[in-house]
């Protein structure tokens, strides 16, 4: 078999917690806490989680705009050979950027203001070695058809430009250097919800028409089972369920996922709304409790959870949960079939 795309393996991103005149350091936040995958080509992978589970940092660690504490980034290059993206300096990396590209969450703050579409899409081309104006133009240009937008507007400034034509914008410019893996940072949690759902059809299109690979992170479950083939899900920088989309969503193996799931409304007076509430606060990533991250807050939590941290293990063919009773739990989500 081809090897993945994207293999992570035992990532983790420790924030040094100094204290004092001195700023000694006197513990470490854990945004990512031994975290592993891999994404093939040509699929759509979700990482979701709330706010803090330390999603966004596991994808900025893939981009290297910030350094892993400890962990390989395997990626596959078009000649099939694999590289450690983890260790390298930012010279060995330049040539690799074109290939990595990232979508960002603000549509309004990810483009300068004082640049017209053409400078903006086309900086990347000229980064790349595009020295000629009128090359570049003609890139841009079809970049912004490809986005749904009209070439002559590639001489207006953002501010001219509503939200979602702005991420359109954002993710023209990400497409400029014809990369093979595409980040996307909660690309439309910004929008209004009629124009989140245009543009997850224009990332799906995308997707199918030049054959990319997509690491969405987001919060919203109805978005992920939209537009991903399969589903990380993250609590306290942990993965905790890595599943298709399809058994996550028909049957989720551990508590969090089902509590996410419940989380969500449903629109169907035909479904009953649930009042299954999780207890508790989200533990602090820099001084996590003891066996399972979970168990404060689990319903289902025994003994052996608070002594002995589960490890995340395949519990039927593709799917991995984090729980010593994922194979046990018959866990309701809420939503509809």
């Amino acid at each position: 078999m081809t090897a993945p795309l994207l293999d992570v393996r035992g990532l983790k991103k420790h924030f040094p917690i100094a204290k004092g005149l001195f700023h000694r350091v006197t513990g470490h936040v854990r945004a990512v806490d031994d975290v592993s995958f891999t994404v093939q080509e040509g699929e759509a992978l979700g990482l979701v989680g709330e706010s803090g589970c330390g999603k966004t940092t596991t994808a900025r660690c893939i981009l290297r705009a910030i350094d892993p504490t400890e962990g390989s980034i395997l990626y596959r290059m078009r000649d099939d050979s694999v590289v450690d993206l983890a260790p390298m300096s930012v010279g060995e990396l330049g040539p690799l950027r074109k290939e990595i590209q990232m979508i960002f969450q603000d549509p309004f703050g990810s483009l300068n203001p004082r640049m017209t579409l053409f400078d903006n899409v086309g900086e990347p081309l000229l980064v790349n070695g595009m020295r000629r104006r009128r090359e570049r133009m003609d890139r841009v240009a079809e970049l912004l058809r490809l986005v749904g937008l009209r070439p002559e507007f590639m001489h207006r400034f953002p501010h001219a430009f509503s939200g979602g034509q702005r991420q359109r914008i954002g993710i023209a410019r990400a497409l400029a250097t014809g990369p093979r893996l595409v980040v996307a940072d909660e690309p439309v949690s910004a929008l209004d919800v009629s124009v989140q759902a245009q543009v997850l059809n224009l990332l799906l299109e995308l997707q199918s028409r030049l054959r990319l690979t997509f690491l969405f992170v987001a919060h919203d479950l109805s978005v992920v089972r939209h537009i991903c083939d399969r589903v990380a899900v993250m609590y306290v920088g942990q993965l905790v369920e890595l599943a298709p989309t399809d058994a996550v969503f028909r049957r989720p193996r551990h508590p969090y996922t089902a509590a996410l799931m419940r989380a969500v409304p449903v629109p169907d007076p035909r479904v009953p709304g649930s009042d299954a509430i999780l207890k508790g606060e989200v533990p602090s990533p820099a001084s996590p409790p003891s066996g399972c991250y979970f168990h404060p807050r689990c319903m289902f939590a025994e003994e052996r959870c608070r002594q002995d941290a589960p490890l995340l293990q395949e519990v039927t063919p593709g799917h991995f949960a984090r729980c010593h009773f994922a194979g046990e739990l018959q866990l309701g989500t809420g939503q509809a079939a």
